[in-house]
């Protein structure tokens, strides 16, 4: 098994914590290599009532598997944005009947440097990834995603002290 980068452990905590749809799924970052992002999870938590996966966590996972390929490539450069799906179109291929895994990419001709450039100049940028659902083990396309996702620099003004801060 691969040990998981810092960043990714960290993303994978957050995640967890904060969005309380990956805690109920039981996600997992599985592996992150700076180009692509896999998240894994289980059946039980993400079953429907004819015992495959819902198509909602599948649909689910790989959004949120997109969203973190943009996070961590962002936070790689020290960039504080916020992250937002801005399209996404799903396919459901076949039914997954065990635990599953998703893997994101970049889509065909975007780039990073693109993005990143695009960022620096006018404060939001948009980014084209494709993430696909396979069975654990298994090599069957499950389902796949096309989103755009944009990161949009915050605004140091708008940010507002934590909620338990004393006032």
């Amino acid at each position: 098994m691969t040990t998981l980068p810092d960043a990714a452990r960290a993303l994978e905590t957050r995640i967890r914590k904060d969005i309380p749809l990956a805690h109920a799924m039981d996600l997992r970052i599985r592996a992150w290599d700076g180009d692509t992002l896999g998240l894994a999870a289980p059946l039980a938590p993400n079953i429907n009532d004819k015992g495959c996966a819902f198509g909602g966590s599948l649909s689910s996972l790989m959004t949120i598997s997109g969203w973190a390929l943009t996070v961590l490539a962002l936070e790689r450069r020290r960039l504080d944005c916020d992250v937002f799906v801005a399209r996404s179109e799903v396919a459901y291929r076949a039914p997954v009947w065990r635990d599953f895994r998703t893997h994101a990419a970049l889509d065909d001709g975007a780039d990073w440097d693109r993005f990143f450039a695009t960022l620096a100049r006018r404060g939001k940028a948009r980014i084209a990834v494709r993430c696909h659902v396979r069975e654990a083990g298994g090599d069957t396309l499950c389902a796949t995603l096309a989103a755009d996702f944009v990161a949009k620099q915050r605004d140091p003004a708008r940010v507002s002290a934590p909620p338990d801060a004393a006032q």
